[in-house]
């Protein structure tokens, strides 16, 4: 039998066999309760303060009884020391427990260093500091699982949003079913109001959407027959149909809940170096201990009760806790804030490795662009009416299989030009140059420069052609339409910039991002119309897949952290190569949930900005805890030269360090995504 458990999302996975009483038995100190994954979560009661925290209660009641006492009859009394001694029973017990079965095999943590030093200020008359210091940490304990039970609260908040059940039509009748027996190809109904249960495709019904819970985009999106739903998010007005296309463990909430339980049990670098510091931390703080408690007696003649209490104090001191907790609370909670604003972190590493980016690389077409091409030029060079030449355009293009005839179609739908009934005979592609057809007995050509330098006579007229050059050299694709004649119109497609791109380049120069580049395999005139209206700072063009990975690796020469945003299909190589790879549109894209450290569920660029500030801060705050958690440890082992160290500096030295290490972390639930 194994078990592995997962800290950050409080889950434990056993391989073999075993029932959950036994699992709840072997976790008894720490009142485990364990629960299926799957199936419905017992409904816990919230217990009343006064009853979840009793022991305490009782053990700070009679830690005051013990204090009155001392102060009435005295601190020798019987009365007073069993006061102490019971407070010390109640309120430590399952620390004791813990940690004398730690002793017994030689496993020396916090738990451990704090029984050895309560039960040696019991043995040296200290009842009232032992008792302080079993209520502190109790306190510390109680604080610690509160903050790390609100960083966890953010995954479970995301296991919440799907709906456990759906109105399902099957054979003309519509029953509620179970999200677990929703099949690949059922029919799923979904009101007004209600949330989606099921990723699938809409077949009937039109809506307005709020994907916010897996895209993180505060807008709602239309959606109509074909488009793609996803479970979680909330139809706001249309009844929609929606036909089922991924079961339940397969849709894109329970990937990212997958994928985002897996990053926080992974180790960040911060967090392995903190564990490994640890692991010979603890000894040598045991072997100071007890240098402290016995040198001075043995060799300075120094009383032994005063040096045994110090020692007792430098093994408080020393737990290390503060620094164990500094690193895993900070992880879990900037990833859980990540995947609510749309962000999949796939691995505290990336997280980490974010937070030190130096240079950014973006692919071009569909990252910095939308990927689809517009017309965004138009010129009439004849005296006949705009609409019907474009309709003759739109004609012809409507017979090609050219990538570039989508954007004069899309325009001529757009503007209520009919061309689809339209006659064209002897329709001819003209391979790599364009496309000729008749149309009302005369023959029309559309296609590059190139064609109609070779169709007309005397080539393209000086005029013309500076036009054209001036439109390429903006970055756009030029289309030429006549006869063998005359140039009648020229048309001009770009692929249009997403309107965030500049502002997302800008936030990334103010964050400290030293080098932005677009790669692109694009000419050099279009790449340079786009990265100068986007703001990076170079590009390179006519790149093919295998140079991109080339440049990347060259980056992290002279770099070192380097990021890739591409789209994670055609971007892969790059995508690897790079430090952090970040995929455009993960939500519904398998390719790119997987081929990605980072995935920007909406398609948005504008999340990339939120990411390098919340990697920044999560960095920031590592480095803050570890540095604190070692600091305060020094400087209060330094009290121990003239000393100054009690166990109530050491207590509170030692938990202090915890809840603030913990709180910080906690901080990064407010980043926010603007």
């Amino acid at each position: 039998m194994d078990a592995k458990v997962n800290f950050g999302a409080s889950k434990i996975t056993v391989y073999g066999n075993t029932t959950i009483e036994e699992l709840e038995k072997a976790g008894a100190f720490e009142n485990l309760k364990v629960f299926p994954e799957k199936g419905e979560q017992p409904s816990q009661k919230k217990e009343p303060f006064w009853k979840e925290y009793s022991n305490l209660l009782v053990s700070l009641l009679f830690i005051v009884m013990g204090y009155l006492s001392q102060f009435i009859i005295g601190a020798e009394s019987t009365i007073t020391i069993l006061a102490f001694l019971t407070s010390i029973f109640v309120g430590g017990f399952a620390l004791f427990k813990e940690g004398i079965k730690n002793l017994s095999r030689l496993q020396f943590d916090m738990k451990t260093l704090m029984t050895i030093a309560i039960i040696g200020a019991a043995i040296i008359g200290e009842w009232s500091e032992g008792a302080v210091v079993v209520i502190l940490f109790a306190i510390s304990e109680a604080l610690e699982a509160y903050s790390m039970e609100k960083a966890r609260a953010s995954i479970r908040s995301l296991m919440d949003i799907a709906p456990k059940e759906a109105l399902v039509r099957r054979n003309g009748k519509e029953t509620m079913v179970h999200v677990d027996e929703i099949e690949v190809g059922d029919i799923i109904i979904v009101k007004p109001g209600q949330k989606i249960a099921m990723d699938g495709v809409v077949i009937k019904g039109f809506s307005s959407v709020n994907q916010a819970a897996i895209t993180g985009e505060s807008v709602p999106v239309e959606k109509t027959v074909d488009d793609e739903v996803f479970a979680g998010t909330l139809n706001e007005e249309g009844l929609l149909e929606v036909k089922v296309t991924k079961r339940v463990d397969d849709t894109t909430i329970a990937k990212i809940i997958h994928l985002v339980e897996e990053a926080q049990a992974e180790r960040a670098p911060s967090q392995a170096f903190v564990d490994q510091f640890a692991k010979y931390y603890t000894p040598v703080i045991m072997i100071i201990a007890a240098l402290v408690a016995i040198i001075p007696p043995l060799l300075f003649g120094a009383s032994w009760n005063e040096w045994i209490y110090q020692g007792l104090a430098v093994l408080v001191v020393g737990c290390p806790c503060a620094l164990v907790v500094s690193t895993p609370v900070s992880i879990v909670t900037a990833i859980g804030n990540a995947a609510r604003n749309g962000v999949l972190i796939k691995g505290g590493i990336y997280l980490e490795e974010t937070g030190a980016l130096k240079a950014i690389a973006f692919d071009k077409t569909g990252t910095l662009t939308k990927g689809i091409p517009v017309v965004t030029d138009f010129k009439n060079l004849t005296n006949v009416e705009d609409q019907q030449l474009f309709s003759m355009i739109a004609a012809l293009e409507y017979r090609s299989q050219h990538p570039l005839a989508s954007a004069i179609m899309k325009k001529a739908e757009e503007e209520g030009i009919a061309f689809k009934k339209m006659q064209v005979d002897d329709f001819f592609s003209i391979t790599g140059k364009g496309i000729k057809g008749i149309i009302n007995g005369a023959t029309y050509y559309i296609g590059s420069p190139n064609l109609f330098e070779e169709v007309l006579k005397e080539g393209i007229v000086p005029g013309i052609r500076e036009e054209i050059r001036a439109l390429q050299n903006m970055g756009k694709t030029v289309m030429v339409f006549g006869t063998d004649s005359e140039v009648q119109a020229i048309v001009a497609v770009a692929d249009e910039i997403r309107e965030s791109s500049k502002d997302v380049i800008e936030k990334l120069h103010s964050l400290g991002i030293e080098k932005t580049i677009m790669l692109t395999g694009d000419n050099k005139g279009t790449a340079k119309a786009i990265g100068q209206q986007v703001g990076v700072l170079e590009f390179q063009a006519e790149l093919l897949p295998q140079d991109k990975l080339e440049f990347i690796k060259k980056l992290r020469n002279e770099y070192g952290k380097v990021a890739m945003v591409g789209d994670g299909v055609n971007d892969a190589p790059a995508l690897a190569s790079a430090t952090v790879g970040v995929a455009m549109g993960g939500a519904g894209t398998d390719a790119a949930l997987e081929t990605s450290d980072i995935a920007l569920m909406g398609d948005d660029l504008r999340k990339l900005p939120f990411t390098v500030k919340l990697g920044r801060k999560a960095l920031a705050i590592i480095k803050q805890n570890i540095t604190f958690s070692i600091g305060v440890k020094l400087l209060a082992l330094l009290l121990i030269i003239p000393g100054w160290l009690t166990l109530w500096i050491a207590i509170f030295a030692d938990m202090g360090a915890t809840l603030l290490v913990t709180l910080n972390g906690l901080r990064l639930l407010k980043v926010k995504d603007k």
